[in-house]
């Protein structure tokens, strides 16, 4: 399967230039875990100052991890893309010191649209949020020629 560890390659040289860059996955301690082709999994834990009013981790927060993994799993073909939209239902919540885990995968990807599905979960394996995706290629490539 020569050609599937070179697309895997592939997506994992686009992660790793696109993370040098970004600086809000940074800031909120988000470490990707791993990346293939379509797919991408990121993990964060929840810190104190990630916390709403109520003693819970922000939805914004949770959004952010998922949208992040997205953005790795859309972008892993070497073609730039951008969310056009995405969803996102809260099903449990998370605390400060719970490790979040998105895991992205390709529902569909076509020549200038894709959706992805990413479902976050926390340490336990418990569903915390269940969000979806749309991506828009737009002229350009990942990878520096």
């Amino acid at each position: 399967m020569p050609e599937q560890d070179d697309a895997d390659l592939l997506a994992a040289q686009c992660a790793n230039t696109m993370w040098a860059e970004d600086r809000a996955s940074q800031a909120m301690g988000m470490q990707i875990v791993s990346v293939s082709e379509g797919c991408a999994v990121v993990s964060m834990t929840v810190r104190e100052t990630m916390v709403n009013g109520n003693g819970m981790c922000h939805g914004g927060m949770i959004f952010s991890l998922a949208d992040s993994a997205f953005a790795f799993a859309c972008n892993s073909q070497n073609f730039v893309a951008v969310a056009s939209g995405a969803s996102i239902d809260f099903l449990a919540p998370a605390s400060a010191g719970d490790v979040l885990t998105a895991s992205a995968s390709i529902v569909s990807q076509g020549k200038k649209t894709g959706l992805y599905d990413v479902a976050v979960r926390n340490q336990s394996n418990r569903l915390v949020a269940q969000f979806r995706g749309r991506s828009a290629r737009i002229r350009g490539a990942v990878l520096p020629e």
